[in-house]
């Protein structure tokens, strides 16, 4: 490819005025841009989450909590907006604070600040903390801010929880305790109503009900000889006129007495009556008759007429009447027993329904008391900073030189962006021109030859008004732009917050 040189040099030097104020205004911006922005510092702080000083199986720590977890929740009520307006006011993080809105000082607070989190099996979790401004001293005073919210929170979260889990360990322990009571009162109050009917005495119940049952067979059996002593003395006396013979129911003075009276008859058969034992045995006699008929014989005079068989029959009578008395009162005893002993399994599994309920509240409460030991060693734990905590590794210091901007890249970028877009407006405009100013042009539009060219001489007048206009237009590029930035700055906007405008309005994170 034949290139002519010397045409595009003629050609730049002819546009070169446009060159030099392209590159004159970009470079200026660039210049001024990188001389006004203002420096930014920055400071950072590394904490960590330290796992518990005290092993798990010693004493397990009420606050439990995944590291990461716990570490975006303290980042969410750091970055409150209560707490970014108080550490921007009393830190005086932003020059003019007085003309900007709560809005726009939390906005700002949000976008300087910077917190990661990073955290992996087998590796430490780790916060780091950062705070981009103008000045050192207060990018570190809010990241020591920050970092003492952190602590402060960290400490108030794992005490608080610690606290709130041993009141309510508390509280369950006397609840359960309380309803240990209302079931003891309800069991004993059961036992006491069914003290007749308990399943503990069935045994004892059961043996009493044998033994009612043989006494009520030995009294039946009474009764009925009894019955039947007083047929066979009716027969006797009906058919004999005597009632001897019958000693069943005599009592021991009397049977006695009839003993007496045979050895009387035997005396009297071989002795005198005057003889001394006939005279003896005969007091004796009379002694027990006295107490014999004493015994028989009613105190009223009525039945002082009653014969010897009306006695004996009013004896059997009134033996008989006992012993059905004491019938009755068996049978009475026996249906009690009864009673109770059927009433004993209904009570049995009301009882064990009490009791299992008992029982159930007894466990809930033994592990409630287990709970709350556990929680009070882990109050203690959170108290005294044993346990999970997060503790500050890097401490933020003030910075001795700001991170940004890079003055030497920006002006240097701008006037290489200068240049290349100044080159870049000529080619542009040289594209765009169709007008002949070579003889190959006129060969290539006409198709003949030209014996000579002459090419279009300006007048002084024209070239003085030519140079006139480059150096004004020079002089707006050079000194014009640099003020208009300045007077921005200044007067209206700082050029950083500008910049992250635009920037953040066409989706560029700065």
């Amino acid at each position: 490819m034949n290139l002519d040189l010397s045409f595009y040099l003629a050609v730049f030097l002819r546009r070169l005025h446009y060159f030099i104020i392209i590159f004159a205004l970009v470079s200026a911006a660039a210049i001024a841009a990188a001389f006004l922005l203002p420096p930014v510092y920055r400071a950072n702080s590394v904490l960590l989450v330290e796992s518990s000083q005290i092993p798990g199986a010693l004493a397990a720590p009420t606050v439990q909590a995944q590291a990461l977890e716990k570490l975006q929740t303290i980042q969410n009520r750091l970055m409150t907006r209560t707490n970014l307006l108080e550490i921007a006011q009393r830190l005086k993080v932003f020059k003019d604070m007085g003309k900007m809105t709560p809005d726009a000082i939390v906005a700002a607070m949000r976008q300087q600040t910077t917190i990661t989190n990073s955290a992996g099996r087998g590796q430490a979790t780790i916060m780091t903390v950062e705070f981009e401004g103008e000045s050192g001293p207060v990018v570190a005073g809010v990241v020591n801010e920050y970092v003492t919210l952190i602590l402060k929170e960290d400490a108030a979260t794992r005490t608080e929880r610690a606290e709130n889990t041993v009141e309510f360990f508390n509280q369950e322990v006397d609840r359960l305790s309380g309803e240990l009571s209302k079931m003891s009162a309800r069991i004993l109050d059961f036992q006491n109503q069914n003290a007749d009917a308990l399943p503990n005495t069935l045994q004892y119940r059961l043996g009493q009900q044998t033994l009612l049952q043989n006494n009520l067979v030995t009294v039946e059996s009474d009764i009925a000889r009894n019955k039947d002593q007083k047929q066979q003395m009716i027969a006797l006396f009906n058919a004999t006129g005597q009632i001897t013979g019958t000693t069943a129911n005599q009592t021991p003075e009397a049977r006695q007495l009839d003993q007496l009276r045979q050895q009387m008859n035997t005396y009297m058969a071989t002795y005198s009556p005057t003889n001394p034992k006939v005279k003896q045995l005969q007091a004796q006699i009379d002694q027990l008759e006295a107490i014999v008929q004493a015994q028989q014989l009613p105190p009223d005079a009525a039945a002082a007429q009653m014969s010897p068989l009306d006695i004996q029959l009013a004896t059997l009578d009134t033996q008989i009447k006992a012993l059905e008395t004491q019938r009755q009162q068996l049978l009475d005893q026996l249906a009690t027993l009864k009673d109770s002993i059927d009433r004993t399994d209904e009570n049995d599994i009301a009882l064990s329904a009490l009791n299992r309920d008992y029982q159930n509240i007894q466990q809930q409460y033994n592990t409630a008391v287990a709970h709350q030991a556990q929680a009070a060693a882990g109050e203690q734990i959170e108290i005294r900073s044993k346990g999970e905590r997060i503790s500050v590794v890097d401490a933020a210091t003030v910075p001795d030189r700001p991170v940004k901007p890079n003055r030497i890249l920006i002006a240097g970028g701008g006037v290489i962006a200068g240049a290349g877009l100044g080159i870049a407006v000529i080619v542009l405009l040289e594209l765009l021109n169709r007008a002949v100013r070579r003889p190959k042009d006129l060969i290539k539009a006409f198709g003949i030859t030209p014996i000579a060219t002459i090419p279009y001489m300006r007048t002084p007048s024209e070239t003085m008004m030519r140079r006139s206009g480059f150096a004004a237009m020079l002089l707006v590029a050079v000194i014009g732009i640099p003020a208009i930035i300045y007077a921005v700055h200044v007067y209206y906007q700082p050029l950083d917050v500008l910049v992250d405008k635009v920037a953040a309005k066409i989706g560029i994170n700065m």
